[in-house]
């Protein structure tokens, strides 16, 4: 493809999903609330547009667009619920979009492998239930739904993400090298996905992925978080990791003991992984924080 795309939710993920569209020639706008944002995608080569999903009227601007990333995140200051901005907000961006000539032909839509809730430690593909019953993974399959049942739901692709980790992007670290205990489960299992991967992965869907369909998005290779941060400790030269109770509940009971396989995502995306175990990412991550100057 290579009309013009739109991103609403120009974050950790979705920048590098525009930037290389941009770089590929296309025409991308990105949704940002903030002004000063707006002036960063701007100098990247994006055109954009300010505007906020909870609000209608502002969505107003939103212009016609081949495809549509909708990868919105819930920034901890925001007043918004997770049913207003992946609810709501999705829904009001799919009416707009659907009104204009022509509407998008592909509208890709980021979800979290959480959707699947607990599976008792067992596998889980894209034909598992969704069980998640609280929290934004039970609000993301309500989103799902919505998605679903619009207009434009047919031209939709659902991608469902294991944990995202990357550059600047490793929750614990600098307890790790404080050598503080870490708050966490150590026999939480972790699934994966290193964000240069993910974003691989949904530029491949746009081009080869289902419509309607679901993919899961993650490396295969579940790890246990103990296992993930005596790795990590052995890279970074600091001692290995003791663990605490979280007060919080862990991840292991927000978004359920589960191991994810990402076999449809590899045969029909046809997706080849740059980091295909943790222990790959996290030897990147390590060395450009050695290195900070060096690109990825």
């Amino acid at each position: 493809m290579s009309g013009p795309a739109l991103v609403v939710g120009c974050g950790y993920l979705g920048l590098r999903v525009a930037r290389r569209w941009v770089a590929a020639g296309r025409e991308v706008f990105a949704v940002t609330r903030s002004a000063q944002r707006a002036a960063e995608l701007a100098a990247l080569g994006l055109r954009p547009i300010l505007a906020d999903v909870t609000r209608t009227a502002s969505l107003a601007g939103l212009p016609a667009a081949q495809t549509v990333l909708y990868a919105v995140g819930r920034d901890p200051p925001t007043p918004a619920s997770p049913y207003a901005i992946y609810v709501e907000g999705l829904t009001a961006v799919l009416d707009r979009l659907a009104a204009l000539d022509p509407p998008p032909s592909c509208v890709l839509f980021v979800s979290s492998t959480g959707v699947y809730g607990d599976a008792a430690c067992q596998w889980v593909d894209e034909s598992s239930p969704c069980l998640a019953s609280e929290g934004t993974a039970a609000v993301l399959i309500a989103a799902e739904a919505a998605l679903q049942n619009h207009r434009l739901g047919p031209s939709s692709t659902v991608l469902r993400l294991a944990g995202l980790y990357g550059p600047g992007r490793l929750p614990k670290l600098a307890d790790l090298l404080a050598g503080r205990p870490l708050p966490a489960d150590p026999q939480a299992v972790l699934n994966l996905i290193h964000v240069e991967d993910a974003a691989e992965a949904l530029l491949a869907a746009e081009v080869r992925g289902r419509r309607p369909g679901v993919y899961n998005i993650a490396d295969g290779h579940p790890v246990l978080r103990g296992d993930f941060y005596r790795h990590l400790a052995e890279l970074t030269g600091c001692r290995p990791p003791e663990f605490i109770s979280p007060t919080a509940p862990t991840r292991r009971h927000r978004a359920g003991h589960k191991r994810v396989d990402n076999r449809r995502m590899l045969e029909e995306l046809q997706v080849r992984l740059a980091y295909p175990t943790y222990r790959e990412g996290l030897a990147s991550i390590v060395a450009q924080l050695r290195h900070p100057g060096a690109e990825h």
